[in-house]
């Protein structure tokens, strides 16, 4: 007997402010930056990847390859789409 699996899309559950703090918190936790690109893909795609690039100032285009898990998006990037998702990052000491 086979077992059926369906594919799972977090970004089908990043519907609150708190969930996606939530999401990005872990992401950061492991520290792999292709993870948190990848994270950030997850929340953007959650919010509307189209309306989140306008307001990072990106194309579309360029914000789907930098926030894939291959992507590596410049600081800048990272920063403007951090800005345009209401995040505010807190530097503490390790």
């Amino acid at each position: 007997m086979t077992l059926k699996t369906t594919p799972w899309d977090p970004s089908e559950y990043l519907d609150s402010p708190e969930s996606i703090a939530a999401y990005l918190e872990a992401a950061f936790e492991d520290g792999d930056p292709s993870l948190i690109a990848a994270a950030l893909g997850d929340i953007a795609r959650a919010m509307g990847m189209t309306q989140l690039a306008s307001q990072a100032g990106v194309t579309r285009e360029a914000l789907y390859k930098a926030l894939s898990p291959t992507g590596d998006p410049r600081l800048s990037t990272f920063l403007g789409v951090i800005k345009a998702l209401g995040i505010k990052l807190t530097p503490h000491a390790a």
